[in-house]
């Protein structure tokens, strides 16, 4: 199944909702680096997202060490961004 793309201004509208997130210099991937006061806040972060990632079927790429947390958002089945990165920005956004 294919999924749909999100359209050029579509991202622009997002990145500008959501400022700290940047494209990807592919243009096909959202990444943000989140730091947190120690190991628990950021870990405490990543469960919260992981629990909306599985529930929604869409799981972020990410990396942990310490209290810092990068994430990269792509739909590998829309070959770049979609409404459900688009989505998993939202909900990250809301967690902070």
């Amino acid at each position: 199944m294919t999924i749909p793309r999100l359209s050029a201004a579509e991202v622009d509208a997002l990145l500008a909702e959501a400022p700290g997130w940047v494209l990807r210099a592919d243009g096909l991937a959202l990444v943000r680096t989140f730091r947190f006061g120690d190991f628990n806040a950021a870990f405490g972060f990543m469960t919260r997202v992981a629990l909306y990632a599985d529930k929604a079927d869409h799981h972020p790429e990410w990396f942990n060490v310490y209290n810092r947390v990068e994430v990269t958002l792509t739909t590998h089945d829309a070959g770049g961004l979609s409404a459900r990165d688009a989505a998993m920005v939202r909900v990250i956004e809301g967690y902070l």
